[in-house]
């Protein structure tokens, strides 16, 4: 029985709790650890999580013998120093996306993960939603030909308040705005669906929160060996729709799970290919759906990989290549001008501190509380569904 440790007890946690419940045969969640523990103990017993103690230092929980393995569900600005702590205690890493606030904080995780001999893994929950593996799979088999242009909207609504929570809406404790803490899904998802592009062309604004020095609006161009991505970050989108669409040679496919094909007329105007369509439509209705998602099923593998029984899905390489789009698109909305990939470790958007030197402040944070009163969150209503 592995023993767990959340570190971090906002709202995220209790996603994290609820998940280790659903293998409860498998490990047992031992400290929930916060700096305001009242806040852990709230988590303690609305999860009625009986075997686990409170800690206000994660220090004293990190030594325990019998925890193995830690979820790291603070702000982003603590994610580094915290995990790195865990790994040289002997823990196995769970972190919550993003991963960290610069390329550097990353590769030190990654190293200290590998001198440790343990696992570092950032949560990457939208991969285990079945419209995704689902497009995943029929863009790897090639079923629509070549990809030709993918949109990726992250388009989400936050009200001005929302930036009012002392880490939000600050460069130097969240990293950045919708783009870092938001689009971050459909980063993951479009890197793991078609890889790395090699240049990005972007633009951030913030049209409509006053307590956020960070963007709440971006565009970026990617650029791929005969294809175009654009993505769009938003937290000014009433309706929130997200979706991923590829258009592909013989056809779309799409999150949330729509096809459609076309073939010439002799004047080269479009026409309905049905049956082109209805094979696509019959690819995806043979793939199965997966047996459990989201958080669940990722640390349903975190734990697998653990004990040594499959090999784990999502990577500190893997959080670390979504922040290293994430910083490319603010460099090159900095520079203004298109930026190549990868960034090296001498480029000043490398490191925290030369990234937000370079950054806009679109407003100065006047506003800051240490905890809001009700601290439910919600996930998105259409990413994966």
């Amino acid at each position: 029985m592995l023993g767990i440790a959340i570190l971090g007890s906002g709202a995220i946690a209790a996603v994290h709790a609820d998940a280790y419940l659903r293998h409860k045969d498998r490990c047992e969640l031992r400290a929930v650890c916060d700096l305001y523990p009242e806040k852990a103990q709230a988590l303690v017993e609305s999860k009625a999580l009986t075997k686990a103690a409170v800690y206000k230092d994660a220090e004293e929980a990190l030594s325990r013998t019998d925890i193995d393995a830690v979820s790291v569900c603070l702000p982003p600005g603590a994610h580094a120093k915290t995990a790195i702590q865990a790994l040289r205690a002997g823990k196995h890493v769970l972190v919550e996306k993003p991963m960290a606030t610069s390329l550097a904080e990353c590769d030190e995780m990654i190293k200290s993960a590998e001198d440790a001999g343990r696992l570092l893994c950032c949560v990457a929950q939208n991969r285990y939603k079945t419209p995704n593996s689902k497009v995943r799979t029929l863009l790897g088999q090639g079923v629509a030909g070549r990809v030709l242009h993918a949109t990726v909207n992250s388009l989400w609504w936050r009200g001005g308040n929302y930036y009012d929570l002392w880490w939000r809406g600050a460069w130097d404790t969240e990293c950045g705005g919708c783009v870092t803490s938001h689009a971050v899904h459909q980063v993951d998802l479009l890197l793991w669906m078609l890889g790395k592009p090699e240049r990005v062309t972007a633009v951030i604004k913030n049209v409509a929160h006053d307590n956020s020095e960070c963007e709440d609006l971006g565009v970026a161009i990617l650029e791929y060996p005969g294809m175009l991505a654009q993505l769009t970050a938003s937290l000014v989108a009433h309706d929130e729709e997200q979706e991923m669409i590829f258009q592909a040679e013989r056809g779309r496919l799409s999150v949330p799970w729509k096809t459609a094909a076309c073939r010439a007329l002799p004047n080269g105007f479009p026409q309905d290919a049905a049956d082109v369509k209805n094979e696509l439509q019959a690819r995806y209705d043979e793939l199965p759906d997966l047996p459990l998602e989201g958080h669940p099923a990722q640390i349903g593998n975190f734990l697998a990989a653990i004990k040594g029984e499959a090999p784990l899905d999502v990577t500190g390489r893997d959080g670390r290549a979504a922040l290293e789009l994430i910083m490319a698109i603010y460099k090159s909305s900095a520079l203004r001008q298109p930026v190549s990939l990868p960034l090296d470790p001498g480029d000043e958007f490398y490191r925290r501190e030369t990234m937000t030197a370079r950054m806009p402040r679109f407003y100065q944070k006047k506003r800051a509380v240490e905890n809001f009163a009700d601290a439910k969150i919600t996930l998105g209503r259409d990413v994966g569904r």
